[in-house]
């Protein structure tokens, strides 16, 4: 891509799609910009009736933000407005996710299981899980959603293999061959954000 198609772009931005101007900004990521721009009014006003004050709900949709960019190249474009409806589905979850956190005091408790991938935790005292659990969703957050999910599911919420399989519809071997193999994606995710 030479100057001018570069220039003709950057005059085109505010008539481009949201679904266009994310595809762009990973390749120039100055462009996001534009995106933030016109979501991030929005976005804050409804992170707001979820969390109850302002920072709070700053603190959601600069996640967001990170989150829609990290994850602009697995979002699949399904015609005009489907950027703003994946967009609000990232806000509301992370949303609730901060919103539960608050209410736990910030402390998100892991099952038993995760102390496989994190044998000392028990040790932790409460700052240092607080920081262990920040540390985990920057984890997840670099995972696919698939792998998260499930990980989420066993380790976080503590739901047996049984209880997950009736959840998504699958057998529990599936479930477990899932498990095994987000584990080794956090594992390598860990590595990666470490």
């Amino acid at each position: 891509m030479g100057l001018l198609d570069s220039i003709e772009i950057e005059k085109k931005i505010p008539e481009l799609s949201d679904e266009v101007l994310l595809a762009e900004s990973l390749k120039r990521p100055q462009i996001f910009a534009e995106l933030f721009r016109r979501y991030e009014k929005a976005f804050l006003r409804k992170a707001e009736t979820v969390m109850k004050t302002k920072e709070g709900a700053e603190d959601v949709v600069a996640e967001v933000f990170t989150k829609i960019y990290a994850k602009g190249n697995s979002f699949v474009s399904q015609g005009e407005g489907s950027f703003k409806s994946w967009g609000y589905r990232i806000l509301m979850n992370t949303a609730f996710t901060h919103y539960q956190k608050m209410r736990r005091g910030g402390l998100v408790e892991f099952s038993e299981e995760f102390e496989e991938v994190f044998p000392d935790m028990a040790q932790l005292g409460e700052q240092e899980q607080k920081v262990l659990a920040d540390y985990v969703a920057s984890v997840f957050v670099r995972m696919p959603d698939s792998f998260s999910s499930i990980l989420k599911k066993f380790f976080i919420e503590g739901k047996t293999q049984e209880e997950i399989a009736n959840e998504e519809g699958l057998s529990v071997g599936a479930v477990k061959t899932r498990v095994y193999r987000a584990k080794e994606a956090f594992r390598e995710s860990m590595e990666n954000v470490g």
